[in-house]
């Protein structure tokens, strides 16, 4: 995945915008769930629960790996993107957003997935 990639992913999740703090893009639903160049250009990071980061860093960790010092004990979570694939990335930017965002903008989230199948099966 590429820096644009990660950006296009996370934008697409109801309510998200981007900004910056400190140096680094950043996404927000309210407040930051993702943040992109930090270190540096090939990596991104989601904001997860310390549980989540070790379940992600456990099973995928050529793609994810806690930041180091406190962030990291507290759910940052480093994104090596060129090892990561979109399904992987969105899976982990979605978990980022939804501890991030309120009920009404994760029922968008539901509802949009709802709707979507029906619409692309009906015809012209």
């Amino acid at each position: 995945m590429t820096p644009d990639d990660f950006r296009r992913l996370a934008l697409a999740l109801p309510d998200a915008v981007e900004s910056s703090h400190m140096g680094t893009v950043d996404f927000r639903v309210g407040r930051i769930f993702a943040t992109l160049g930090y270190p540096n250009a090939s990596f991104g990071m989601v904001s997860l629960t310390r549980e989540h980061q070790d379940v992600v860093v456990g099973v995928e960790p050529s793609v994810f790996r806690p930041v180091s010092g406190a962030w990291g004990l507290k759910g940052a979570t480093l994104v090596v993107l060129a090892q990561a694939d979109e399904p992987t990335l969105r899976g982990a930017l979605e978990a980022a957003w939804r501890l991030k965002a309120n009920k009404r903008q994760i029922a968008l989230l539901e509802a949009s997935r709802t709707l979507a199948p029906s619409l692309s099966s009906k015809g012209p």
